[in-house]
């Protein structure tokens, strides 16, 4: 008669397998939802009918092929940067340096464009990727060689050479590389038109910037899941200790995933000189690093989300540019409302 005293648990962890797919919709939707009331107390402490700015921050961007255009750019570096922060979060580290490596990968991609301008602009499009890539991923490990031989968090680290990557890019603007005329904070001397990456007809789109950036988005999903780097790597996130004892250098595959963000933030460095402000500027990297950060931690560094959340992402934000001159509102809104959809899904992820 075991088997009838058996029979309510077996009913019950049947009732909750059935309930466990509603419960991971549910979680999502009310994060959702509770951004969206946040959103909407802020805009209604402004004066402002919460359906227009909805509709300006949501549809916006795909409202003319000009902002569609300015959308797909600014999802390009913001989804390059989210990537790398995914290899970074599999193994453990909260790389909180990725807005001065895209900083720093901005600078080196600058070298060979300011020394060799007039050579082939396919080669030194290719030349300042590898510069770009190599600038951020040095950087990045600068963060790496502190965490390991001065004990120093990657968190505290990152931050400060993000200040620093910062001084060093106004000091290359207001010095060395400061335009022929005078100096000012507008930036350095456009680069030459040709070096300019190719735009499709009237718009400010280059193809290469999107392309570029699914290409790493396939290879670092492919990386993560399909290989056995990838497998070491979630290992050492999961458990350094453990991983250390199963013969995994923990300390190179750390080394190596702050190598892998840093290389990929510092391309989307590169690709702001070359397909978008065509010079360096101060504040290069406009904040996408630390929008990628919100776009990975909503995304769980999950590669397979990274794509949609990105796209949403820098939809919202190039929609709120028109909320200034529609609505007399700042176009920070689209900020809260990015910030609390990150916020709330943390939330209803936490173990209670």
């Amino acid at each position: 008669m075991l088997w009838l005293r058996q029979l309510p648990d077996r009913y019950t962890r049947m009732r909750l397998d059935r309930l466990k797919p509603l419960a991971s919709l549910t979680r999502p939707l009310l994060a959702l939802l509770a951004a969206f009331v946040l959103t909407t107390i802020a805009l209604l402490s402004s004066g402002v009918a919460p359906l227009e700015a909805y509709r300006l921050i949501l549809f916006g961007a795909f409202s003319t092929p000009v902002r569609l255009s300015d959308m797909i750019m600014l999802a390009a570096p913001l989804l390059l940067c989210s990537v790398g922060l995914s290899i970074t979060f599999a193994g453990g580290l909260y790389n909180l340096g990725v807005e001065g490596q895209m900083i720093a990968g901005a600078i080196a991609a600058m070298v060979p464009l300011r020394l060799w301008p007039d050579w082939p602009p396919l080669l030194l499009w290719l030349l300042a990727g590898l510069s770009g890539a190599a600038g951020g991923a040095l950087w990045a490990l600068l963060i790496g060689g502190l965490r390991r031989y001065a004990g120093v968090s990657e968190i505290f680290a990152g931050l400060g050479m993000n200040f620093l990557a910062s001084g060093l890019a106004l000091y290359l603007v207001l010095g060395p590389w400061r335009r022929q005329t005078s100096a000012s904070l507008s930036g350095t001397d456009l680069l030459p038109r040709e070096l300019w990456l190719p735009t499709v007809d009237r718009l400010r789109l280059a193809p290469a910037a999107p392309v570029i950036a699914l290409i790493a988005l396939v290879i670092v999903w492919w990386a993560l899941t399909k290989t056995r780097w990838g497998l070491e790597v979630r290992a050492v996130g999961l458990n350094p200790a453990a991983a250390a004892r199963l013969g995994i250098v923990t300390a190179r595959r750390m080394a190596e995933t702050l190598a892998a963000c840093g290389a990929l933030a510092g391309t989307a460095g590169m690709l702001q000189v070359v397909a978008v402000h065509h010079a360096l500027i101060p504040n290069i990297s406009s904040g996408i690093g630390l929008l990628g950060l919100l776009v990975a931690l909503l995304a769980r560094a999950d590669p397979r989300w990274l794509l949609p959340i990105a796209v949403a992402f820098a939809a919202f934000t190039v929609g709120s540019i028109q909320l200034p001159l529609t609505l007399g509102i700042d176009s920070a809104i689209a900020g809260v409302l990015q910030g609390a959809l990150v916020l709330f899904a943390l939330a209803t992820r936490a173990r209670r």
